[in-house]
């Protein structure tokens, strides 16, 4: 059983603590948000990720996991220390590293003995020699400690499966021992570890989602060009997906890439590399096309309904970023959301588990309690997350509880034969012509 602290409750945080002190370790999860520990201790989880909040329960009750607001008490044992929070996107597209500074700087003033401090979160290349400097400018006395990188690539609403089955563990450190002591804490994962330097793992997860958007953006371009051909993109991503070479995850066509991750980090690339004189083309064409491809869903909707969406009704099915999480950040769904209200539209949305968290952000959108009840009297809907429960729904019902049977697919979840079989007016991303013959 090894002591470790886990600095910060947000998305990875409190999945990194959950899941080390189910693996036999003593945890203390430490954020200086009282309100966020207080709702822990009562159970209640900071985010929607299915099987944390009983994973959590667990291990608070077999005493291995604990939280705390007080750097003291989470550092009084601790030997390693997860750096867990935060780094929104800045002004210019660089990562704000304010609260990676103010861990350091606690850390710092706080620790009694040698420690290894772990950057978890996702940091621009340079960060762990930056940290290691901000802790020695403000330890009261020299105590000897080490920084190790360890990206996370956790996917939201698989991430305690990720966290358990990884593909690798990334480590990185200018301190060998250092590294091969996190790396022991990793054995019980059974996946290859990296071991390499500080700067090299840092990359390695900015070039890991990076190249993953790429491939988003690239087979959402192929759909694109699908449509104008008479192609359908759903058997080239197929096709294409048997290539060893390529493989088919990440190639389904739609309304584009969202979340905390890919949208921040490509971004924080392009930003790292431009100021160093570079010129990620590449990168920027990644961003161009994921932010059309948000267009795109009310360019078809617009041509379905008279080249006007002045008050029209639309419903949006789906407002998380993905399935199976209540995230919103950079949510295609409420990209659409403020294009349908800027062209003079009346939005509703429903989503299963995202719900409070529009009610919240945006009191404008009208909200409803099931599919259907969205349905009624939408002039258009779009579906805009691929939640397992829109796959099977009652088409005939939806389409007579419209008040025209308009409906964008913009995660290729239906089968465009089927749904003109069905009544609907229907467009997809880069099926063909839809069936209906070339574009014009």
């Amino acid at each position: 059983m090894k002591n470790i602290c886990v600095v910060g409750v947000g998305y990875v945080g409190i999945v990194t603590a959950a899941a080390f002190s189910d693996l036999g370790n003593r945890v203390i999860a430490l954020d200086i948000s009282e309100e966020k520990i207080e709702k822990l201790r009562q159970g209640v989880m900071p985010i929607f990720e299915p099987g944390l909040a009983e994973m959590v329960e667990r291990n608070v009750s077999a005493g291995r996991l604990s939280f705390t607001t007080s750097y003291e008490e989470g550092l009084k044992d601790a030997e390693f220390v997860f750096i867990c929070v935060g780094t929104p996107e800045g002004v210019d597209g660089e990562a704000d590293l304010q609260y990676v500074r103010m861990a350091a700087e606690s850390i710092a003033e706080t620790m009694d003995h040698p420690l290894i401090i772990i950057n978890k979160s996702t940091v621009p290349v340079g960060t762990g020699d930056w940290v290691a400097d901000i802790v020695r400018e403000h330890q009261p006395q020299p105590i000897d400690f080490a920084v190790v990188s360890c990206p996370e690539f956790l996917r939201e609403g698989a991430a305690i499966s990720d966290f358990l089955n990884p593909d690798r563990t990334v480590l990185g450190s200018e301190n060998r021992e250092a590294a091969e002591a996190v790396a022991q804490l990793h054995l019980p994962l059974r996946a290859p570890i990296v071991v390499t330097d500080l700067r090299t793992a840092e990359m390695i997860k900015y070039a890991s989602n990076a190249f993953l958007a790429t491939k988003i953006s690239f087979i959402n371009e192929i759909a694109n060009i699908c449509e104008s051909l008479g192609a359908d993109v759903e058997e080239v991503a197929r096709g294409m997906g048997f290539d060893k070479r390529i493989g088919p995850r990440f190639l389904n066509a739609g309304i584009g890439y969202g979340g905390s991750c890919f949208p921040k980090d490509v971004k924080a690339l392009a930003y790292m590399a431009q100021v160093r004189g570079k010129h990620p083309q590449l990168l920027h064409a990644v961003m161009d096309i994921n932010e059309y491809q948000r267009k795109v869903a009310v360019l078809k909707l617009r041509e379905l309904l008279d080249d006007t969406l002045e008050g029209r009704t639309i419903g949006l099915l789906g407002l998380a970023f993905k399935p199976g999480t209540d995230d919103l950040r950079e949510a295609p769904a409420l990209t659409i959301a403020e294009l349908l209200r800027e062209a003079g539209a009346k939005v509703r949305g429903y989503d299963p588990v995202a719900m409070e968290n529009v009610a919240r952000s945006y009191p404008w959108i009208e909200l409803a309690n099931n599919a259907y009840e969205l349905a009624e009297g939408c002039d258009g809907v779009i579906v805009a997350t691929e939640w397992n429960e829109f796959k099977q729904l009652d088409m005939p019902r939806l389409r007579d509880l419209m008040k025209q049977p308009v409906l964008i697919d913009g995660r290729n979840i239906y089968d465009p034969v089927q749904m003109r079989e069905f009544g609907f007016k229907y467009r997809a991303i880069g099926r063909g012509y839809n069936g209906e013959g070339p574009e014009a």
